[in-house]
Order: structure tokens, then sequence, then C-alpha cells
């Protein structure tokens, strides 16, 4: 290893560690972790997915940026799958559509409603002065489609309701985030306010929608093997189970099923590049 090599090494690494550092500083300062004793405390998990997005050193302050929706995605999850009764993930939902923080909404949304108010503001502000376009109504719109697919899943488990496979899947992948994380890399990146572009990120089709077939089947897929429980009480194995066509199917039978959709997803990526 040269010296230059080793100083551009070392150089790297510093800017890794000061970048954990400030954001460890981000999440205690916002409080969520304390307040909202419910949800999942992974920031470390949570960088990683800028990290690997990201990778070139000159977008540590990106990848910084882009943690913090993804926090909130995860944030927002567990009050829909831990927390949250269907009326107040109802009220809820329709609150992020007209964004606004109603009276009515209990003290850990209202909480969890400014944290994200603070953080789609701040990357609208950095998106306005580093490229002069205001991405508001592209961010606001992605976390309302994001709230309103989990409310339709919170419907589906509340009901013990078993969706066709198109119909799981238009809601799984938006319920992944996928889309969400791409509007706001893209307000971070591009700015957010070429209109061809906006209605391209408001479309859930293309290479987006393959991505996020591939990451919502293999977490179902995983997910099902971890809890380790029978179909009727495996909240996962009952999605992947409705994806076969019929309920009663048996683990092996939908994780089968499930590998196929995944090839299906992952072969159609390579045709939309070329």
């Amino acid at each position: 290893m040269t010296l230059c090599t080793a100083y551009n090494s070392y150089c790297t690494y510093l800017l890794l560690a000061l970048a954990w550092m400030n954001m460890c500083r981000w999440w205690s300062d916002l409080g969520l972790a304390n307040e909202l004793k419910f949800a999942r405390d992974q920031l470390l998990k949570w960088y990683f997915w800028p990290m690997a997005v990201l990778r070139d050193p000159k977008f540590s302050q990106e990848r910084m940026d882009m943690t913090k929706p993804i926090t909130m995605v995860y944030i927002i999850d567990d009050i829909f799958d831990v927390r949250g009764t269907l009326d107040e993930l109802t009220l809820f939902a329709e609150a992020i559509t007209r964004w606004e923080c109603v009276e009515e909404l209990p003290d850990y949304m209202k909480t969890c409603f400014r944290a994200l108010d603070g953080i789609t503001n701040e990357i609208c502000l950095k998106a306005y002065k580093k490229h002069g376009g205001n991405p508001t109504d592209l961010l606001r719109k992605s976390w309302a489609n994001l709230c309103d697919a989990f409310l339709v899943e919170k419907r589906w488990f509340t009901s013990r309701h078993s969706p066709s496979a198109d119909e799981y899947l238009n809601i799984a992948i938006v319920s992944t985030g996928v889309h969400l994380a791409m509007a706001h890399s893209f307000a971070l990146l591009c700015g957010g306010t070429n209109k061809q572009s906006l209605q391209a990120l408001n479309t859930f089709t293309g290479m987006s929608a393959s991505i996020a077939k591939i990451l919502r089947l293999w977490d179902d897929l995983g997910s099902a093997k971890l809890r380790a429980a029978p179909v009727e009480q495996n909240s996962a194995l009952l999605f992947l189970c409705s994806l076969c066509c019929f309920a009663a199917c048996s683990s092996s039978a939908a994780a089968v099923y499930t590998l196929l959709l995944l090839q299906s997803a992952a072969a159609f990526i390579p045709q939309l590049i070329c």
C-alpha cells in the first residue's frame, strides 16, 4: 500500500466515523427512542441502507440525510404493526395525507408526525438551496402513499383477509418504502421538480416496482422462516400463501412459489436496463 493510498483510506475512515457520530447525535436529539419505546432502535441498520447505495465518499452528507426518512419508515411501520388501533391508524393516515397534526391524534402519533414534518422540511430546504426546486409535494405524497399502503395491510391483518396475488403485490411494492426512498434521493441529488420525473416517481411501475417486489418477497420469506410458527399464526406465511391463489397451502409450497416470483422479478430488471 502506497503512502497516498493509506492516506486516502484514513481520510475515508475518518469521514465515516464523523458521519456516524453526527447520526448518533441526531438520533439522540430527536428523542424518538425514548418517547416511542415500542418502536425499533436500529440506527446502524438504517444507516447501512444509504451507505450501500451512495458509496462514493463525496455523498457523506446525502447518506446522513437519507438515513432520516429511512428511519421514519421503520418507526411508522412499527406504529402500524405494533401500537396503533385501526381507528387511530386511519386517523393518522388521513393526517399524513392532509399533512396536518390534528388534535384527535394520540400523543405518540403527534410526536411521530412532528419528527416527520421536521425531517421533510429539512430535506426540502436543502434541495431548494442546492437545486433551486421545492420537492415538498413529492415527498408528502410519497409519505401519504406509504401510510395508505400500511393501512390496507393493517386492515387485512385485522380482518384475516387473504388478498389475491395481484392485490397483495400492488400494495406490497408501496409498503416496502422503495419508492419513498427514491423520491427522497431524487430530491436530494436532483431537486425533485422536473414534472416528468415527478410523474415517474409517483407511478409504481418499471424498475422501482421490480426492486420493491424483490425486497418485499425476500423480507416476507425471511420473516416467515424466522417466526417458525404454524401457517395460521404466521402473518408472513399467510401473505405468502395468498400468493399461491388458494389459502390452504403449506408453508413449503408458499416458499417455493415465492422463490419463483423472485426469479421472475429479478429477470425483468435487465430487460428494463436494455
